[in-house]
């Protein structure tokens, strides 16, 4: 079952004075959140840092999609964005040069008292130098379900393509029948089983510190499972 917002986002230009850098389906500043001062908080949003902090002065609505620069790690969500039962939870990340810095991002499901004491939620992340995490949060204490592991299908910041200013990632997690499934561009990069983990809740986006990101898409779309 899904519900909340619809999170697809139509590939729109968005006109701003100076100089921009232009990429298909995308139009940004060159100096990235140069004008965030003229741009809003995404309707509707929370967020939280790991300090306890709101960090919603980190995320701007900019079509097609969200620009994020972390302060603080931490999540951002629409409350009533859930995924349950078999779904697909997909985003496509732009990361702006991440000065040196091997900082993870990616998303989360399974997202529960996310404004309180007992928050939980399982997340995939990935990093400028090719690796990949899982990990699940109860409360104030994290696990890890997939400790960072390097991953051909992760592109890299130095890989990113000569004269690029953004690595593209596209990350992906499945919840079908029995399994959890993760992925970044189109590669399974782990799977595991899906009982006793955080699974049906509030989706969304963990973003590390000291990250400059363009999420341009995030999607949850329902999985037929074959049991057959």
């Amino acid at each position: 079952m899904l519900s909340g917002p619809k999170l697809r986002v139509r590939e729109m230009r968005l006109a701003r004075a100076g100089w921009l850098l232009v990429v298909p389906g995308l139009v940004m500043p060159l100096a990235a959140a140069a004008q965030e001062d003229r741009l809003a908080p995404p309707e509707g949003w929370l967020a939280r840092t790991d300090h306890g902090g709101d960090g919603m002065d980190a995320v701007r609505e900019m079509p097609p999609g969200w620009h994020i620069t972390t302060g603080s790690a931490g999540i951002f969500y629409h409350p009533e964005t859930t995924a349950s039962g078999d779904f697909r939870v997909e985003s496509t990340v732009l990361l702006f040069d991440p000065e040196g810095r091997n900082e993870g991002f990616g998303v989360f499901f399974g997202g529960t008292d996310l404004e309180g004491d007992g928050q939980a939620y399982t997340y995939l992340l990935l990093r400028q130098d090719g690796s990949v995490i899982v990990k699940r949060r109860d409360g104030g204490e994290t696990s890890t379900l997939l400790p960072w592991t390097k991953h051909d299908a992760v592109v890299t910041w130095p890989a990113r393509g000569e004269g690029a200013a953004m690595a593209k990632n596209v990350l992906y997690v499945e919840a079908a029948g029995g399994d959890l499934i993760f992925g970044v561009n189109d590669q399974e990069v782990f799977r595991m089983v899906r009982d006793g983990q955080h699974v049906d809740g509030v989706v969304g986006l963990r973003v590390n510190h000291g990250l400059n990101l363009h999420i341009s898409a995030l999607e949850v779309t329902p999985v037929e499972v074959n049991d057959g």
